[in-house]
């Protein structure tokens, strides 16, 4: 077949979701990606080949994922994607012993914060109280809809107390938040953490409020038993249930318009595919309006929005991921404990390292080093041999360095030892423990996630005119994309990256209402939540 009602570029997770409900509407597709294994950043290896310990290179923390509604609606853990969610989720160990956790326990994580300062703990009970509502009516309902015009969303917020609130926080920074309301370094830290090293920039005012919608959350860190492909697998899975085919290592050259419609694709097997009502892309901006269309097709204010989308300073990884005899052993006030620890951040003690970080960022230069990682098969022994260990670290470094990205490919075995040195100094028993051990820099991501553009793990900036109803940048933040029959669902849309299938789960609910395809599982209109606040 070569005719097909819609054809998805790039088999990332939020495409394999948007291609399963699609299926399910009767809707026949295919979805083509260059590389060799459906999936993208869920992707587990072995290391060294054809061995049995396995490695997440990318994807590993899948933040509150078996709550999400296309998790259940696609029945994924029937499908093999089962998670485990260890009850100490995260710690943070301090370098005078002490450690602030986080337990799936809300009560437990206050008196963790206690013992820092417990004027921070009370703080932190009151904003969680206070976000409770926030989280559940506005926060997940928005980032589970197509979002609303700033305006009339700040209208809607405008008519309840909790909107209110919402929209006087978000007025704030991070940094700005957490320095107002918290006193401890230490617990500034650990809250900027969640917000500045793995989402936004902390500078960045209308961002305040993610301080304490994390604090209201019940989403914690997850893991995929197996490894994160089993998620990919999954996916793929659902997705030929329905009769949809996912197609690798086959590259998109050119989407093919006549008459200001998308109808098909051109691959580079020579080939071209038909697409009766739409094509979809999971890929960025630039990838999908500057690469693969010709530039006559599209205005050249759209063309320039495409050309000029950015991409975080502050968000590529580097990644140093070991093959042990034993675990990592933390030495700390609470040493057995801590085995049990999921996520452990180390090398963060000051909120005011976050803008020492940045700046070594900006300049091309290595900060300090804060980072956090697991030993994966101290709750999954499957991902590794008999008796032995993986574990992993992570770090936010530049993606050029000294200027130049070419420069990770002679620095980023150096940089590894270096990592390796720091986190032995919680973990004495490391040095003795290695077996083998390799190192992903983030020009590595880029070569093999290029629609992370230098390294991007998060497809793109969260500046002011990149979120919500303008993200990936105005006029687009609605999935769709200018031309009649494309659309858009890729990490760089609303609500943005990691690992949430909300970009794939709303271009859903956009294409079938477009289509006039009626589906039970497609929420209530976003107002009608709002309605329901005091």
């Amino acid at each position: 077949m070569t005719t097909y009602d819609g054809i998805i570029l790039g088999a990332g997770h939020n495409s394999l979701i948007l291609q399963a409900y699609l299926g399910r509407a009767g809707l026949r597709t295919i979805c083509l990606d260059r590389a060799e294994r459906a999936g993208g950043g869920l992707s587990t290896v072995a290391f060294p080949a054809e061995s049995n310990f396995r490695h997440n290179i990318h994807s590993f923390y899948h933040r509150g994922l078996t709550g999400l509604p296309w998790y259940r609606d696609l029945e994924l853990e029937k499908l093999g994607a089962k998670y485990l969610q260890p009850e100490l989720n995260v710690a943070m160990l301090c370098r005078d012993g002490r450690s602030l956790k986080w337990w799936s326990e809300f009560e437990r994580t206050v008196a963790s914060f206690a013992r820092f300062s417990q004027r921070d703990a009370e703080t932190l009970s009151r904003w969680r109280e206070a976000f409770l509502p926030i989280v559940q009516h506005i926060l997940i309902p928005e980032a589970q809809h197509p979002p609303l015009p700033r305006r009339a969303r700040e209208a809607l917020l405008g008519k309840s107390a909790a909107g209110r609130l919402l929209l006087e926080v978000s007025r704030l920074s991070p940094l700005e938040f957490v320095n107002r309301e918290f006193e401890h370094p230490a617990v500034r830290a650990a809250l900027l953490f969640f917000n500045g090293l793995r989402e936004v920039d902390l500078r960045l005012t209308r961002f305040g409020h993610h301080i304490p919608a994390l604090l209201a959350s019940d989403a914690m860190a997850q893991m995929c038993i197996g490894g994160s492909s089993q998620l990919a697998d999954a996916l793929v899975l659902a997705v030929e249930q329905t009769g949809g085919i996912v197609r690798t290592g086959t590259r998109p050259v050119r989407i093919e318009v006549e008459h200001d419609q998308v109808v098909g694709v051109a691959t580079d097997q020579g080939e071209t595919l038909r697409a009766t009502q739409f094509i979809v892309s999971g890929l960025n901006p630039q990838q999908t309006f500057v690469d693969l269309i010709d530039a006559r097709h599209l205005p050249a204010e759209w063309l320039a929005r495409a050309q000029e989308f950015r991409y975080n300073t502050l968000a590529p990884l580097f990644a140093l991921n070991l093959n042990l005899r034993e675990p990592p052993r933390y030495q700390t006030e609470t040493t057995g404990e801590l085995d049990q620890a999921f996520m452990v951040i180390l090398g963060l003690d000051a909120g005011d390292q976050f803008q020492d970080i940045v700046q070594h960022h900006e300049r091309g230069a290595i900060p300090p080093t804060v980072m956090w990682g697991t030993c994966p098969t101290q709750f999954d022994p499957t991902q590794a041999p008999g008796g032995r260990h993986t574990a992993f670290m992570w770090e936010k470094l530049p993606y050029l360095l000294d200027g130049d990205a070419a420069n990770w490919d002679t620095r980023g075995k150096a940089h590894g030892e270096s990592l390796l040195a720091a986190w032995s100094r919680f973990a004495p028993n490391l040095p003795g423990a290695v077996i083998q051990q390799m190192v992903r820099t983030p020009l590595d991501v880029e070569r093999t996630l290029p629609n992370m553009q230098f390294g991007d793990l998060l497809v793109g900036s969260f500046e002011y005119d990149q979120i919500g109803f303008h993200r990936p940048f105005p006029g687009a933040g609605h999935y769709r994309g200018h031309l009649k029959g494309l659309y858009l669902c890729g990490s760089c849309c609303h609500p943005g990256g990691n690992i949430t299938g909300l970009p794939g789960y709303n271009c859903a609910q956009v294409l079938l209402g477009d289509l006039g395809i009626h589906a039970d599982w497609i929420p209530a209109p976003l107002s009608s939540y709002f309605d329901r606040l005091e």
